[in-house]
């Protein structure tokens, strides 16, 4: 085998039903020289779902950095080498990126496989799913860090999904209730799996309704703030669609940015802008 055949391919896999595993993704394990992964144990049953006898090696948060250069030459010899992590794509809120970030360092192939996510899974199921959202990882322990992120979250302005530890989950629900009680919020508990639930309402109604911790694997769903997702603005949008039609916008372009700034839900910034550009024509 010749050097330049050498590459890596990262592979998403299921996020808990094996079923969702992509033929793809199933084909680059049975042709992959190693895999690299979280957990052995976890690795070896996705393996055999696959058909796949590759031989595997830990690549851990604890190793990654050491076994990011043994990997690299191992692919500078020929190896095809595929990176998984125990669910989902390796390098988001996974173990992965130094191995990436490596591979490209080095000059080699890098072949991305997507599949099953936990976030866009749990963004549509919440009902929440918006044009834009913010996937912010695992959110922080700390109460003081914790408000900090819920500030950022504030500011944003749409959905944003987090990772959640199960026992802090009452923790964060009570949290957001004392921001923004009426804040719409979903909680995904063990998506694709047997026991699969999705609890959706307002931060005061799931606080209340969840006050001890939850079980599996948890990914929540933060609506925009209450405020930001209720009635327009009618000075901030008249104001500010007189500027952006006054400077050439069309009035599709006008609502986005005013919808953007915060002045009105992107609906009601349509309607207003197509109204101003009318009053405009006559």
């Amino acid at each position: 085998m010749s050097a330049q055949t050498g590459r890596l391919v990262v592979v998403a896999t299921p996020i808990g039903n094996l079923d969702d595993l992509s033929p793809r993704a199933a084909a680059a394990l049975r042709e992959a020289g190693l895999v690299a992964c979280e957990d052995t144990r976890r690795t070896a049953v996705l393996l055999r779902h696959a058909g796949s006898g590759a031989p595997m090696v830990p690549a851990h948060e604890h190793n990654e950095a050491r076994r990011a250069q043994d990997l690299v030459r191992r692919m500078r010899e020929g190896l095809v080498v595929a990176l998984v992590s125990d669910a989902g794509m390796p390098a988001v809120s996974d173990p992965g990126a130094r191995v990436v970030a490596a591979a490209i360092a080095a000059g080699l192939a890098v072949e991305v496989i997507p599949g099953p996510g936990a976030v866009e899974a749990a963004l549509v199921a919440s009902g929440l799913a918006a044009d834009r959202y913010a996937f912010v990882g695992f959110l922080p322990r700390k109460a003081q860090d914790l408000a900090r992120a819920l500030e950022r979250a504030d500011a944003f302005g749409g959905p944003v999904v987090a990772f959640e530890s199960p026992r802090r989950v009452p923790a964060l629900l009570a949290a957001l209730a004392g921001r923004d009680p009426d804040r719409a919020v979903a909680v995904c508990r063990e998506l694709t799996k047997v026991h699969e639930e999705v609890l959706r309402g307002s931060a005061a109604a799931l606080a209340e309704r969840v006050r001890e911790p939850v079980r599996g694997e948890v990914t929540v769903v933060i609506g925009p703030p209450a405020e930001a997702a209720g009635e327009a603005d009618d000075g901030r949008l008249e104001a500010g669609l007189a500027v952006m039609l006054e400077a050439g916008m069309s009035p599709a372009r006008a609502a986005e940015a005013v919808a953007l700034l915060g002045a009105a839900p992107r609906n009601a910034a349509y309607r207003a802008a197509l109204a101003a550009a009318s009053r405009r024509a006559t």
